[in-house]
């Protein structure tokens, strides 16, 4: 099966990726071990108006990503030597209180569980193969505009209990001690903060969260589960993250004990999934 589903010669259409006035542009770095995919995701992104990198495995990609650090790594998860999992791994551990890298993994198509564990490392978007490149190029321009989204200036941090965020610096502690979020996590913290109480099911996060009307469900499910074990004292018996059975969840103002009505499914969504 080709890895790509549009042709990119004689000009294709890469012309329609072209970069629209005063969009999102900047430096990425392409980690695929097929040098045609490689070629056409890094033609695509160019034309673009970004500025690529490209490695084709992972020692390759930590050594560029080290030396000239981009805004978004686009990464396949099959590499040879060292996978695109263990990649993001250590690009999220050497982030030494820098924000993070974007990182929009390539993945099979039909492997869902590579795609979760994709999400799980910290990936904040995925394409699956073949894919197209001129919606590649979408989802890395709308990654980038969510990490660069710029809060108004007057708005006040987001504070409950120990938990305190910062939507203009993009900054988030607990108790005091600064959390390592993926851009999609912060924004997603940052959103139930501010709809503290209401009851927000998937589509409405992948909505005004990925800012996406389509999309894999499972991707805010497993993002929710990434923040409940970064924000929660304990993310098996979840007191601010809550699931509401058959709506989705709801951001608790208070931390008390789970309410009756929920105790028998705490931890799953309106689809049985945590």
């Amino acid at each position: 099966m080709a890895p790509i589903n549009e042709r990119t010669t004689n000009g294709g259409t890469a012309t329609d990726a072209r970069t629209p006035p005063g969009e999102v542009t900047g430096r990425v770095l392409v980690v695929d071990d097929d040098p045609t995919v490689s070629e056409v995701v890094a033609g695509y992104l160019e034309r673009a108006g970004f500025t690529v990198q490209r490695a084709a495995d992972g020692p390759a990609a930590l050594e560029a990503a080290a030396r000239h650090r981009p805004d978004l790594v686009v990464l396949d998860l099959m590499l040879p030597g060292m996978d695109g999992l263990e990649v993001c791994r250590r690009l999220r551990a050497h982030q030494n209180g820098t924000p993070p890298v974007a990182v929009v993994m390539l993945t099979a198509r039909g492997d869902e569980e590579e795609r979760i564990l994709g999400l799980e490392v910290g990936a904040d978007d995925y394409v699956t193969k073949p894919f197209s490149p001129r919606e590649l190029v979408l989802r890395v321009r709308s990654v980038l505009r969510r990490a660069r989204a710029v809060a108004p200036p007057e708005e006040p941090l987001l504070t409950l209990g120990g938990l305190t965020v910062d939507p203009v610096a993009r900054r988030a502690s607990k108790d005091g001690a600064e959390l390592a979020l993926t851009l999609r996590e912060f924004d997603l913290l940052a959103y139930f903060l501010r709809h503290r109480g209401q009851v927000c099911d998937r589509e409405r996060l992948m909505r005004e969260v990925w800012g996406w009307d389509f999309g894999d469900l499972s991707t805010v499910t497993v993002h929710v589960r990434r923040l409940r074990s970064k924000i929660e004292t304990d993310p098996a018996d979840p007191r601010l993250i809550r699931t509401v059975w058959g709506a989705g969840y709801r951001f608790e103002d208070d931390a008390g004990p789970p309410r009756r009505a929920e105790a028998g499914v705490a931890g799953r969504t309106e689809d049985g999934h945590a």
